[in-house]
C-alpha cells in the first residue's frame, strides 16, 4: 500500500542463450528508493522478492535511444569484445539497465554489465 514512485535504474538479469539471445527467463530489479531502504514494505504478491544486491564491480558500456532486447545482445557483444579473453566476469549473466521513464524521446541512457568475478 505505500507508493515508491518509479526508481533508475530498471535492471534486467539477461541469461544469454548459446546464440547470444536472451533465454525466457529474465529477472527485472528495481532500486529501493533511501528512504525506504532500512525498512521495505513487504510485497503483498509472492512473486516480488526483496534482495540485497551487495557491491559489484563492473564492466559496462553505454548506449542511447529506445533499447529493445536486440540493442542489448549487441551492445553485450560488443563490450565482449573490447574485454578480450583477459578479462574475468560473469558469463552466465550480464545486466540490461535503462535509466529513463518511456515518456522521455531524447538523450535516453541505457548500460550493459558484466559483473567482475
Amino acid at each position: 500500500g505505500v507508493g515508491m514512485g518509479m526508481t533508475a535504474p530498471v535492471s534486467i538479469t539477461a541469461f544469454p542463450a548459446e546464440d547470444g539471445s536472451f533465454q525466457q527467463k529474465v529477472k527485472v530489479s528495481l532500486r529501493i528508493p533511501s528512504q525506504f531502504q532500512d525498512n521495505p514494505p513487504c510485497p503483498t504478491d509472492e512473486s516480488i522478492k526483496i534482495e540485497e544486491r551487495q557491491e559489484l564491480t563492473i564492466y559496462s558500456t553505454q548506449f542511447g535511444g529506445y533499447a529493445k532486447e536486440a540493442d542489448y545482445v549487441n551492445y553485450a557483444a560488443k563490450l565482449k569484445a573490447a574485454l578480450g579473453s583477459d578479462a574475468a566476469y560473469r558469463k552466465d549473466f550480464y545486466l540490461c539497465n535503462g535509466y529513463d521513464p518511456p515518456m522521455k524521446p531524447y538523450g535516453r541512457r541505457n548500460e550493459v554489465w558484466f559483473v567482475k568475478e
